[in-house]
Formats: C-alpha cells, structure tokens, sequence
C-alpha cells in the first residue's frame, strides 16, 4: 500500500492519509467543501457537495484515476433535510452508473460544515 497526497485539497485536519492505494483500489478519507484555494467553503451544502467532489477527484486524480472509477461512497450530512440538494449536486458531478452509496446524517463534522464524503474507486476503472 502507499499513500497518495497531493496539494489541490486542503491538509489533513489529523493523523490520517489523504488517499491510500491498496493493490487495484483506492480508499479517499473523509473530504469536505474547503476550497484549497482559499480555504473558505461556500454556504449552500449543494456548492460544499460541488465542492467536496471536486477535492476527492483531486485526490483520485493524484492517484491515477478518477470520480467514473469510484465504486462505493459514504456521505455524512449534519441534517437529512439536505439530502435533495446534495443528490442533485451528487448527480451532476458524477456519471451512471453511481456508485453504490451511504448516507447517513451526523451531529456535527469535525469542521462546521454540512457534508463529508469518502470513496472507494478503483484504479483501472475500466470494470
């Protein structure tokens, strides 16, 4: 296994991997919608989702693959009562067929934000 880093998303928040590559598989931890840039995130939990999207295909990217390879996602929300704007956000960004998904509400994230996603992908993505 080895790690993957790459500097197009924020620094880790603790002692944890950005991505780990173990053998055909990526595992991307938890990314949320802090632009790397400024290192603000937008207001609407549909732009943090747009957002904490665009820093796990970063990480994919660094990795050597990308979101259309992902297979499994888990998505954390401080409120279910988001789910519809983030599922329009999901759908946007990636492509059929999704990848098998998880979502679960949770009382706070360790930033103040309203979204967190991690994924699994695959590095060929060609399956």
């Amino acid at each position: 296994m080895h790690e993957i880093t790459t500097d197009d998303v924020p620094e880790a928040l603790g002692p944890y991997s950005q991505g780990i590559v173990s053998g055909d598989t990526v595992h991307v931890s938890g990314k949320t919608g802090v632009d790397p840039d400024t290192g603000e995130a937008p207001e609407s939990v549909a732009e943090q989702t747009t957002q904490t999207l665009a820093n796990v295909a970063a990480i994919l990217e660094a990795a050597g693959t990308s979101p259309d390879a992902i297979v499994t996602a888990t998505v954390y929300l401080t409120d279910m009562d988001d789910y519809d704007a983030v599922n329009e956000a999901y759908e946007s960004f990636l492509s059929e067929p999704y990848p098998a998904r998880t979502c679960v509400e949770v009382s706070r994230l360790p930033a103040p934000l309203d979204v967190e996603i991690t994924v699994t992908a695959e590095l060929d993505g060609d399956d």
